[in-house]
């Protein structure tokens, strides 16, 4: 396989008490991406973090920030997270009325990188018309809101469809996963099709973080 694995880790699971030092700690792993969930309480049911966040966060590491917004009328907002230090942007499909506009606005940013997010029981189908402007899909294998659930083994089948509709396209669009990835399912899902895997509680719920990170690199490297 000649794709190149990126690995995610979610600060949902992170201790906010010490956020800076963990943010260093997956840095020192070998992460590639910081991942950042954002929720409103109203798309899912929970609240987590705004811009403020992002702009701390944005501070304490010099690795790029993968913004997940799971939130309502995203394009009120993506300007204000772009600013604050987004380099990766998705949105959920559902949450907007005209996600190819929306997919040109955050393009408009030099440097940012532009995702849709497809919840689980979301068809891929919606991706039909946009997946050629599109830098990365995200394909959630829990339903989200919260951390610490259990992959949905449905997923699997839903990246691979993703792969076929990129590749047979000769589209160049990664897939990232989020939901439920471990050292012990990551072969699995990079073998459908993956690219970036999305950890949370796998790595910020280890005794050792950077050695968790490194078990995900690891047993991704099939």
């Amino acid at each position: 396989m000649d794709r190149e694995i990126l690995i995610a880790p979610s600060i949902l699971s992170a201790d906010f008490g010490c956020l800076a030092d963990q943010v260093k700690q997956v840095a020192e792993g070998g992460a590639d991406l910081i991942h950042v969930d954002v929720m409103d309480g109203h798309f899912v049911p929970n609240i987590t973090i705004g811009p403020l966040v992002v702009e701390a966060v944005k501070r304490s590491t010099t690795l790029p920030l993968d913004v997940h917004l799971m939130i309502d009328n995203p394009e009120k907002y993506v300007d204000r997270f772009i600013e604050a230090g987004a380099s990766w942007l998705s949105f959920h499909v559902e949450a907007t009325n005209h996600a190819h506009r929306l997919v040109q606005r955050i393009k408009e940013y030099p440097g940012t990188k532009a995702g849709i997010a497809l919840n689980p029981a979301t068809p891929v189908t919606h991706l039909q018309y946009i997946l050629e402007n599109l830098d990365f899909v995200l394909v959630m294998s829990v339903n989200p809101g919260f951390g610490g659930q259990k992959f949905i083994p449905g997923s699997l089948s839903k990246i691979e469809v993703v792969r076929h509709m990129i590749d047979s396209q000769g589209f160049d669009v990664r897939i990232e996963v989020d939901g439920g990835i471990s050292d012990k399912n990551a072969d699995k899902v990079v073998l459908k099709g993956a690219d970036i895997l999305v950890a949370g509680s796998a790595v910020f719920g280890a005794s050792n973080i950077p050695q968790a990170v490194r078990g995900i690199r690891k047993a991704a490297s099939i």
